[in-house]
């Protein structure tokens, strides 16, 4: 049977209302701190995301790859002497299967450069050009001349930064070097047919690509190769599909995804989510301590008012309840234009933020000269969640405080 003194939910709520404006100067101040609270931690969130899908994206076309498949000793020793042949049987029938959308081979080895004038260490990359458009290089990135052909192609593509430092240019004839299998250095003159673009110049100093039938034969590796890259468009959930590439290819070729080959990226990924939690609830302590305040003094200007509400049989639970419902609507109040003002804020910005003053301190995290801040609905549900939660427990202070009252010591309290 419902307590006869207990009040209706419709009322408690007009009360818990009315008494958090009676003060309205100091609701707006407390409401303004809120909605600003919320608005960084989303604008934070953003801005972090945006961040680190930036470092990844940079890192995989660095890879490039969600997935790779190499020799086992690859990884150590980066070397000709560690390639394996082209994919086959099982594993050939994977990679032409979804989710997979794109793969393609290449022979990467380490090597030099050498102009009339200088000469640099770099990757040698012999590719399948239409493997290497599929899996993500974009044609539009070249700047002078043009991309590779053909897989026989003749020529080499470099980066502008490479062009620079070693003061040569468009057509003209260069040197790259490398050991082969027997432990010689294998070297041939080539003509640079394709000058690149990168957002990062670490890139543009580092890659070179040559047709993978021109470096094999250069370096006497016939069909072998050093990795097979794969992609499926999805850097986000690679775990849910990278051990069907493992199992196809089986205990004697190394397959890792992309947060295994760069593991600073990968940590990245996997703390960011706790970053933004940690940052949400610092923010939101701080405001706490004005959410109290808030509570507190509305508390004590009404101590009459509840005197006289318990002496009449308002049960102490009650009271209790009207304050932490005076708190949930003001958080709720300052969620709603705090998630509408972030919106607003964070949607023009999607398209780019310049931040090129800052970009040659930023390269060296991967990151180009433009931030692109994400909006994630789970970013707005988790500090819609902070802030409710850490907001009632704060809240519970004053409310319990303004139910401990003597209704008699209240009445006569001036």
């Amino acid at each position: 049977m419902a307590d006869k003194h207990s009040p209706s939910a419709g009322i408690l709520a007009t009360l818990a209302w009315r008494n958090l404006w009676r003060n309205y100067r100091r609701t707006l101040i407390m409401l303004t701190a809120i909605v600003v609270g919320v608005w960084a931690m989303i604008l934070f969130s953003a801005m972090m995301r945006g961040m680190l899908d930036e470092m990844v994206q940079a890192g995989l076309r660095v890879l490039p790859g969600e997935v790779q498949v190499h020799h086992p000793d690859y990884q150590d020793d980066p070397s000709v002497v560690n390639s394996m042949s082209a994919p086959k049987g099982k594993l050939l029938q994977v990679l032409n299967t979804p989710p997979v959308t794109a793969w393609t081979t290449r022979l990467k080895v380490p090597g030099m450069i050498s102009s009339e004038r200088d000469n640099r260490g770099v990757l040698l990359l012999g590719v399948d050009p239409a493997g290497e458009i599929a899996l993500g290089f974009d044609p539009g990135d070249i700047v002078q001349g043009r991309f590779l052909e053909s897989a026989d192609d003749k020529g080499i593509v470099i980066g502008r930064k490479l062009a620079e430092r070693l003061e040569t240019r468009l057509g003209k004839r260069v040197v790259i070097m490398s050991q082969n299998p027997y432990n010689d250095v294998a070297d041939r003159g080539v003509r640079i047919v394709g000058i690149y673009r990168a957002r990062l110049q670490a890139t543009e100093e580092l890659f070179v690509y040559t047709s993978r039938a021109l470096l094999q034969k250069m370096l006497e590796v016939e069909d072998e190769i050093s990795e097979v890259a794969i992609t499926a468009d999805n850097y986000e959930h690679v775990d849910a599909w990278w051990r069907d590439i493992d199992a196809a290819a089986g205990p004697d070729l190394d397959t890792q995804p992309w947060t295994v080959l760069d593991a600073y990226l990968g940590s990245m990924y996997e703390i960011q989510g706790t970053m933004n939690v940690i940052i949400m609830v610092i923010i939101f302590i701080a405001l706490s301590f004005g959410l109290v305040n808030t509570l507190v003094m509305a508390v004590f200007e009404r101590v009459r008012e509840i005197g006289l509400m318990m002496a009449l049989g308002m049960r102490p639970q009650w009271i209790m309840y009207q304050v932490l419902l005076e708190s949930l609507m003001l958080l709720s109040l300052g969620l709603v234009i705090g998630n509408a003002l972030a919106t607003a804020t964070v949607l023009p910005l999607e398209s780019g933020i310049d931040i090129s003053v800052v970009g040659d301190g930023l390269e060296m995290y991967g990151m180009g000269a433009t931030l692109y801040p994400t909006l994630a609905l789970e970013d707005m549900l988790m500090s819609t969640l902070i802030v409710l939660v850490l907001g009632l427990l704060a809240s519970l202070i004053p409310a319990w405080r303004a139910s401990r009252y003597n209704p008699v010591e209240a009445l006569t309290k001036t």
